[in-house]
């Protein structure tokens, strides 16, 4: 499309303006981008090779990327997932091989990578394995899962954390600084409020830069052109959350307490009120999915397996369609939840063998149950004795697969409540089958040892 007259005059966002251009602009991801750690030290030491960005939104995936291609002064190419199919790659791929051809390296950046399909993925592979392009992919999805092996085994994959309040915090006053962004304007900005600001972006700088420029967009200007940024602007301009949680966090560890302990307490009015308080104060709804799914197993547990399922399910259809319409999806696990029968006693039970695991952590493995994959350890006896449980008549071996220190220990102790009374009579009839089983043992071994003594007596008679 042909630029108009007044294109060029359209003032960029203020997360454009603030781009970084150097890895010491960058904030945060420390753990990569710190003196001397590895990502830091492949820019540098020019020594790149296709990598995968896996973070949340609004951590930098694309201005790492950016900035990496000027470092190592490479020619940058932005590439989407989202409007991109295989004759669009190819295209990008031949002007690659142009640019080799006169020396110069490109750096391919595809942003959401995991939206390609396995056709899309597998047309890269070719110019990768030849050096025609620095492959960088960003994704907000575990990359195990979303990219093709075959392309995933060429990729370094570097986890991008979720920006903290502080570094929010030191771009947003970055911002009200720089040139590049307020630093030529008179802005009458409380420090709370930026705060306020930085607290509400739930890690994702992009969202908190668009919050700022919006705030003091609508400011109140003054004859003397001085913008007065109130609290009632930021309120309305940034997420709810601000308004309800406060910027060290408890308020927002309250009210998830208060989800969980009505969960646990079968109250499922007051569990869909304390949801509501924070999806509406603008709480991400996957942290509460995760909340959800540890509660099915810590409270639910054996009681219900279903609901395990039901809480990743609700996971995965929140993270599919996104707030609002995924409330929803969370109201129906969070009801499941509350109406479901408890139990914690595999709770309790991993609990009291984590103290003996890591009070006892010299306990030897019993030779019956060891791995044999040589024939020395075949010789010193790993996995002599072994009785493979599915060759036995109960499909149940009578063999020991504790430490000897730990003969006889229970950790499991099941509930009467809802199906785990079926666990539980199952759990018990076990129990007394090895119970049974180790006294015939036991009887049976008494028997050798008389017919031993026995035959040992009228040899020595008969002498």
């Amino acid at each position: 499309m042909q630029d108009t007259f007044f294109s060029n005059d359209a003032p960029q966002p203020l997360a454009a303006r603030l781009r970084p251009q150097s890895l010491d602009e960058i904030v945060g991801q420390r753990r990569l981008l710190g003196e001397g750690k590895v990502l830091r030290r492949m820019v540098e030491q020019d020594a790149i090779a296709s990598m995968i960005f896996w973070g949340p939104p609004g951590v930098g995936k694309t201005t790492l990327a950016n900035v990496i291609a000027k470092v190592t002064r490479s020619k940058f190419i932005d590439f989407s997932a989202v409007t991109s199919g295989i004759k669009e790659i190819r295209a990008v791929m031949q002007e690659a091989d142009r640019n080799r051809a006169f020396g110069q390296r490109t750096i391919l950046f595809v942003d959401e990578i995991h939206r390609f399909n396995k056709a899309q993925q597998d047309a890269f592979l070719p110019f990768v394995e030849k050096g025609a392009i620095i492959l960088v992919g960003a994704t907000t999805e575990n990359p195990s899962f979303e990219v093709n092996g075959a392309l995933l085994s060429r990729c370094k994959v570097f986890v991008l954390d979720a920006l903290s309040s502080e570094d929010i915090l030191e771009l947003l006053n970055r911002a009200l600084t720089s040139p590049k962004g307020f630093g030529g304007q008179k802005i009458d900005m409380a420090p709370e409020l930026v705060e306020m600001i930085a607290a509400s972006a739930n890690g994702d700088a992009r969202s908190a830069l668009s919050t700022l420029e919006m705030t003091i967009l609508n400011a109140d200007v003054d004859y003397k052109g001085v913008a007065h940024v109130s609290r009632e602007t930021v309120e309305q301009c940034a997420s709810r959350k601000s308004l309800l949680y406060d910027k060290n966090g408890e308020e927002h560890y309250n009210l998830i307490s208060a989800l969980h302990k009505s969960m646990r307490n079968s109250d499922a009015d007051a569990s869909l009120y304390w949801l509501a308080r924070m999806l509406e104060a603008g709480e991400d709804p996957l942290y509460i999915a995760r909340r959800v799914v540890r509660f099915a197993s810590e409270d639910v547990g054996m009681a219900d397996t279903r609901a395990l399922q039901l809480a990743v399910a609700a996971y995965q259809g929140s993270h599919y369609i996104g707030p609002p319409e995924c409330n929803t999806i969370l109201a129906e696990a969070v009801v499941y939840m509350a109406l479901a029968p408890k139990s914690n006693s595999v709770y309790v039970g991993y609990k009291a063998a984590k103290v003996d695991a890591l009070q006892m952590l010299n306990q030897p493995v019993p030779l019956n149950i060891r791995n044999a994959p040589t024939n020395l350890m075949r010789d010193l006896g790993y996995g002599k004795g072994y009785q493979y449980a599915h060759d036995c008549p109960d499909k149940l071996a009578d063999m020991q697969c504790l430490p000897d220190a730990l003969v006889g220990k229970v950790y499991y102790y099941p509930t009467s409540e809802g199906f785990e009374r079926n666990y539980g009579e199952r759990y018990y009839q076990i129990k007394e089958w090895k119970e049974n089983a180790a006294r015939r043992a036991q009887r049976n071994a008494d028997a050798d040892a008389a017919q031993d003594a026995k035959g040992k007596r009228n040899d020595e008679s008969g002498k």
